[in-house]
């Protein structure tokens, strides 16, 4: 067997892989332009393998455990963009190389910044026992977008109109 004929396929198949990589914006055909890329390299491995006649194998073992760790990017790699997906509706890489979350307001139309903080002021409810529905967005938080610290401060609003003490995390008193 001519060890040149699986070598350019493999060369092809990285090269096409590399194309992928740089050239598309869609993260799924990303993700599956480096598992070609693997895929190459895992056929250079056991190209050279049966080639040099290892008596070990360990061109062929070495692929298998690239395999596994393939596997495993592919399943944390879809996990991510599921989640990406769900946050941002999107999994265009163009519209993903900020890590902040979107916000739908918080700019004025005129150009200016977010609102002031009095948007954050407790508003009075129906009672004080009473809470947020379920499915609502707490005290503060823009249209919906919940947040540690939109839920801390909502705490804290509620805490504040029941007169209990407000006790956040990391106080030791």
């Amino acid at each position: 067997m001519h060890v040149v004929y699986p070598t350019v396929v493999s060369a092809l198949l990285f090269s096409i892989g590399v194309y992928g990589v740089l050239a598309r914006r869609n993260t799924i055909l990303v993700l599956m332009s480096v598992e070609l890329m693997l895929n190459a390299v895992n056929l250079n491995l056991v190209v050279f393998d049966v080639w040099l006649r290892d008596r070990l194998h360990g061109g062929q073992v070495l692929t298998l455990f690239v395999i596994v760790i393939a596997a495993a990017e592919v399943g944390l790699g879809l996990a991510i963009i599921l989640a990406l997906y769900r946050n941002r509706q999107t999994i265009d890489l163009d519209r993903l190389r900020t890590l902040t979350e979107p916000t739908d307001s918080g700019t004025d139309p005129e150009g200016g910044s977010a609102p002031d903080a009095s948007s954050n002021a407790p508003t009075p409810g129906p009672g004080p026992d009473a809470g947020p529905a379920r499915g609502a967005a707490p005290a503060g938080s823009p249209s919906g977008t919940v947040s540690p610290g939109n839920l801390l401060n909502s705490a804290a609003d509620r805490a504040q109109t029941n007169s209990e003490p407000i006790i956040r995390p990391g106080d030791t008193s």
